[in-house]
């Protein structure tokens, strides 16, 4: 199971650091918190592994609306 998790992180972790390089360039600064969504889920993903590091990416970023919060937001 160990492996698999591994996989699955390194996975995640590729997808985010693609976005970084090709997608958020081209969107510009944009984001609400500090650290920014997609370096709080390499944290995340680092920090708690990829399915509960996940869960709290896919929260966050579900919190990234003109009506949610804002500020700086650590990876708990």
């Amino acid at each position: 199971m160990g492996l698999i998790k591994l996989l699955i992180g390194w996975l995640f972790l590729g997808l985010i650091k693609l976005y970084q390089w090709f997608i958020s360039p081209l969107l510009g600064a944009n984001c609400r918190f500090t650290p920014t969504c997609s370096q709080y889920g390499i944290e995340a993903i680092k920090k708690h592994g990829p399915f509960k590091g996940g869960w709290l990416t896919l929260k966050r970023i579900g919190s990234c609306h003109p009506w949610g919060r804002h500020g700086h937001d650590p990876v708990p």
